[in-house]
């Protein structure tokens, strides 16, 4: 079970330092099966109840998972180390279309940008104890949030998406907590949520984000907390709609007391309306990323919310980083001012090149989804053969399991890089891929 280790310790900290330690150097694995608690506690002598006291304390930082009568492993991704979960190996003439990038090409130059705020900073430093938001900033955030009907709410600025949605979770909630997650949804988000001691439950998604049941069953069974995309979902490119924006705007008002996060990471790529749902419970936040639209390295969002989330947010803040560099910020309120995503060539880009591929899939009977986004998702029967067949084949496409924690199979494309002249063979080796016979792809 645990090959070569042997689990070490007489108290409950020491058992779980002795499985952390292992965790983080590689010699446990992640997916490895611990030993059942009485049997570990016969093996070192300790009270079953040590054991349990020591396994609790390591699902609450991450690391493992437990399944009821099937026991407990170390998590997929445990929090306890930075190593990476196994991804597509992609061999030299192998397309990649499983990274989730960015189209580089599409991105706005940085160099000018950061040598003019650099200038400025030299003429006027940031200093400690300065405003830890950018003025202009500020202004041109709120007004954008005013035009897609974003509440009203102080600011902050943060390190990206993920670093929002911990810093709102770790503000108001306590392990133990669970939090409602997409399903399929961001896998990160399923690595993030354990970490910080608390537990997911599911709520399926569809063309047009999560399911409104599906999120009230959640919050019946006792959900504190909601996390939802708005657009350019990820892996399936669902956008929420009016209808649906409506519906779920009726759960959570049932529901005042649910801690609502809402990412907007597609703003500036996507163009499709914003439909928020924020304002209908007491507690909420709005996160916009710069990361899609100005590149993955920019590591800044703004976030808005209620006046409670926000001020522990940027109080916590200051007890750690202290704010995000005011030069980054000047930097996105530059390429913001000077337009680097005016018109509809960077998004329509996008909606061009996953709606070419759809059409191309649909035309040799295969169904897909992405309304929006650079990501399409397509259901498969079994995961590990679609992705070994289109490997074999030239194309590197994600595995669904990533993504996945009670949803069917699927696998996810990044659309972001693929040229008119690569659908058509894409769409081909996803057809032969899937159906049994097919050589050119339609049936």
């Amino acid at each position: 079970m645990l090959g070569e280790y042997r689990i070490e310790g007489r108290g409950a900290a020491e058992i779980a330092e002795s499985v952390e330690r292992a965790v983080g150097a590689g010699q446990l694995e992640p997916g490895q099966l611990l030993p059942p608690m009485r049997e570990l506690a016969t093996r070192l002598g300790v009270n079953p109840n040590t054991v349990a006291a020591a396994y609790r304390t390591l699902r609450e930082r991450g690391v493992i998972e437990t399944a009821g009568r099937r026991g407990s492993r170390v998590r997929p991704k445990p929090a306890t180390t930075t190593r990476e979960q196994p991804t597509v190996d992609v061999p030299e003439g192998v397309r990649d279309l499983s990274n989730g990038n960015p189209d580089a090409a599409l991105l706005p130059l940085l160099a000018p940008v950061l040598a003019a705020v650099a200038a400025e900073g030299d003429r006027r430093p940031v200093l400690y104890g300065d405003d830890p938001v950018d003025p202009d900033l500020a202004r041109m955030a709120r007004a954008a949030f005013d035009a897609d009907g974003v509440p009203d709410g102080p600011l902050a600025v943060v390190s990206g998406a993920l670093d929002g949605v911990e810093r709102v979770l770790a503000a108001h909630l306590r392990q133990g907590d669970v939090v409602a997650v997409e399903d399929p949804g961001w896998g990160r988000v399923f690595d993030l949520v354990p970490a910080l001691g608390l537990r997911t439950v599911p709520v399926g998604v569809d063309d047009e984000g999560p399911r409104a049941e599906d999120l009230r069953r959640a919050l019946e069974s006792g959900a504190r907390a909601f996390i939802i995309t708005s657009r350019a979902q990820n892996p399936t490119g669902a956008a929420v709609s009016a209808p649906r924006a409506r519906a779920l705007r009726d759960v959570l008002r049932e529901h005042p007391g649910t801690l609502l996060i809402e990412d907007d990471h597609g703003h500036g790529i996507v163009d499709l309306p914003l439909h928020p749902l924020a304002g209908v419970t007491r507690h909420w936040a709005f996160v916009r990323s710069a990361a899609k639209a100005y590149g993955p390295d920019l590591r800044l969002a703004v976030l808005t919310g209620d006046a409670v989330t926000v001020d522990r947010v940027r109080g916590r803040q200051q007890l750690g980083p202290g704010w995000v560099s005011l030069l980054l910020q000047r930097a996105v309120v530059r390429l913001w001012a000077d337009g680097a995503l005016d018109g509809p060539s960077v998004a329509g880009a996008y909606r061009d090149r996953r709606e070419q591929l759809a059409t191309a899939l649909a035309e040799r009977g295969i169904p897909s989804h992405g309304r929006s986004g650079m990501n399409l998702w397509i259901p498969v029967p079994d995961e590990t053969s679609a992705v070994a067949r289109l490997l074999h084949a030239g194309w590197a496409v994600a595995p669904g399991a990533r993504f996945r924690l009670t949803a069917p199979p699927g696998i996810r494309i990044t659309v972001s890089t693929l040229t008119p002249q690569e659908t058509g063979p894409l769409a081909d080796a996803v057809a032969a891929a899937l159906l049994p016979g097919v050589q050119r792809g339609y049936v």
